[in-house]
Formats: structure tokens, sequence, C-alpha cells
């Protein structure tokens, strides 16, 4: 008996859209499923929408590959479909003599990772381009960018769409199963409750990745991370904008600390800081903002009194602890878990805005793997 549908994504962000739009474009039949109300509600819709360069991931790891790849893509579909971005460059700024030591293991790292583009300048040359910067010294990233991202998703589930790929929303993953046969039953929430069977399930769910991967049983247990939430504030800044690049101090094991990014419009917003919770929740603690004021005063020391204003949270979707080395991608298909049809995608954290495409591609290819025996 033939399944009622070939491929189902489980979830609507900026990567699920993505692997939609691959896998429709291929020709496959394909069913977007997503628990919330639209598309990219959660973490592709809660961030600092930067198009990164790919400079701080270990030499090989997914992270690396994919973000320098994606960073091109990206700004190629960018520029084709008229999505709003900007090539505006950032600054990874060293507050002191000993923080500037270690500016060139960080520039070592990004031509390893094919991001030959960094150059180091001077405080003096920083001030000379961010007059309102104090630093010792800085790395210039000219291939840091921004996006719409919300335009970026509408572009995405639109090519999805007119491949013949369809989006439901409300409803959500209950429990499935593999069944003998190879298929996957599924079973769905909602106003419109539904079973049905596919060929390939591609949970691109975000936060809810592992806890959606253990309710569709019939797959090693041992191949289900632990989910592990990695919640960032985000405040506004009152008036104009002093800076015209993106503002990075030195990175952190859970992030790259409290940078200053711009909107398409010019609006200056920090964050994320790091605060490790453990649940889902999006509330924004007011009080966070005196931490803000130190930290950005390290690389603005003029920032006003009472000019930070609460403006959003989010959430990183971490497959490791609070004080671990941050983990990598995880792309998990038949290679690694045995089960033909099935890709689980964990830890898809920053850079996966700037990765989308370049993950698509990837999950592609990994549903062809040759299973292993289990």
């Amino acid at each position: 008996m033939a399944a009622d549908i070939d491929c189902v994504v489980l979830g609507a962000g900026v990567v699920g859209l993505a692997v939609a739009r691959e896998l429709s474009m291929a020709g496959r039949e394909v069913l977007v499923v997503e628990a919330a109300e639209a598309i990219g509600t959660g973490t592709s819709s809660r961030n600092s929408e930067v198009i990164h360069a790919g400079i701080y991931y270990p030499q090989g790891s997914l992270k690396a590959q994919l973000c320098v790849a994606g960073k091109h893509m990206l700004y190629d579909y960018c520029t084709e479909r008229g999505i709003p971005h900007r090539r505006m460059g950032k600054l990874i700024v060293a507050a002191t003599p000993e923080q500037s030591g270690q500016l060139e293991a960080i520039a070592q790292r990004a031509a390893l990772n094919g991001v030959d583009d960094l150059y180091r300048i001077s405080d003096v040359e920083a001030r000379e381009l961010e007059p309102a910067l104090v630093c010792d010294a800085a790395l210039v990233s000219p291939s840091t960018g921004i996006v719409d991202s919300h335009a970026l998703m509408l572009s995405l589930q639109g090519d999805a769409e007119n491949n013949g790929a369809q989006c439901v929303f409300h409803t959500p993953f209950r429990a499935g199963q593999v069944l003998d046969s190879g298929e996957f039953l599924l079973q769905f929430d909602g106003a419109d409750a539904m079973e049905l069977t596919a060929n390939c399930v591609i949970n691109a769910t975000g936060l809810s990745a592992p806890s959606v991967a253990r309710k569709l049983l019939g797959q090693p247990e041992q191949h289900i991370p632990q989910a592990y939430f990695c919640k960032g504030s985000y405040f506004t800044l009152s008036g104009r904008s002093p800076f015209s690049r993106l503002i990075y101090p030195m990175p952190d094991n859970a992030g790259l600390g409290v940078h200053l990014t711009l909107d398409l419009g010019g609006q200056a917003k920090f964050g994320p800081d790091t605060e490790w919770i453990d649940r889902e929740d999006y509330t924004l603690d007011a009080r966070r903002a005196d931490m803000f004021y130190e930290a950005v005063r390290r690389y603005w020391p003029a920032l006003p009194d009472g000019a930070l204003n609460p403006g959003y949270t989010g959430i990183r979707p971490k497959i490791v602890g609070a004080g671990a080395p941050a983990a990598d991608f995880v792309i998990a298909g038949p290679s690694t878990h045995g089960i033909p049809g099935l890709i689980n995608m964990f830890g898809i954290e920053s850079p996966g805005l700037t990765a989308c495409l370049a993950l698509a591609q990837m999950t592609r290819s990994a549903l062809m793997q040759t299973p292993h025996q289990a």
C-alpha cells in the first residue's frame, strides 16, 4: 500500500522551510507540519538576523562548512529574490591587550574555514571606522551582513509551495512509529487531528527536536541527544545608533557575547546574553539591563544611562549543557541511526539561519544515505 504522502517536514522555521523547498524542487511530494500558528515563530524569528561569515567554528565541523557555503548561497538567493539584506561588515573587538593576543587565533581559525577576507586593525584605525568605539584592536569581517529573516522565510515557503509543497499550522506532532513496511505512521493533534503515513520524515523542530524524536518509536534511543535551553535577551537602543557596522566582543563558550547589531532600518539592538533555563520561556527580565550596560560599555563607554529598552528573547537549541564546549550541528540520517527515510536535525542553533540553504542540501543528500546495520 502506498504511503499517504512522500515526505513530511516537521517544523516551519527557516531550516524546515529550506528543506521543504529543496525536496520539492527535487520533485518530492512534501507536507510541512507546524505546531504554531505561522512560519518561523520560534528560534527563526528570535535571533540577531545576522549572515555570519564562518569565523569561529572548529575546522571541519558542519557549522564551519555549512556556514561558509551557506553564506554565499544566501547572499546569492537574497539578491536573486530581492530579499532585503545588507553586507555591512562587522568588527570583532578586543577590549584589552590580553584579548588582542587572541585575535590572531580567531583569524587563523577563520582562514582554515575558508574565510580569507579578515584583516586586523589598530585602535586608531577602528576609531576611524567607528568613532564611538573604544578598543585595543579589532578584526574586520567584510562578508558579515544582515537579512530580513521573515522575508527570507516567506520566500522559502513560496518556493516550496510553487513546487507543490503544502504547509499546515496549528498541528502539533503527537506520536509516531516506524512500520515494518518501512513507512512512518504519524499522528497529529489540533483542531483537525489527523493520522497519515509517509515515506520520509524530516524532524526540523528546533528546540523540540529531541522530544519530537523520542515520540517517533522504532529508532535507537542512543542517537537522540538531551535538549538544553540557553536563553538570550535583547535590548534595543533609544535614538540613533552611532555605529554603521556590527560590533562583536570576544566570543565565549555559550555564544558570541553581547554584541551590537543593526536592522535594515538602522535600529541598534544588543544581545544576546546567556541564561541557562530548564523550559521554553520567552519572558524578558528588564533587570538584566544592568549586565548589558556593563558589557556594552567595554566597547562603547559613552552608552547613556537609560538608553536600553527591553526588546525580546530567543532560546538557543543546545544539545550540550552549561560549561561544555559548543556542540556541532547534528544531521542524523540513515547512516547514523539505521532508519531509511528519517532525518533528525539536532542542535541547529547559530549559524543555522546563515546555513539554512546548505543545511537543506545536506539533508536531501542524507536521505539517500545507506542505513548502517544497527
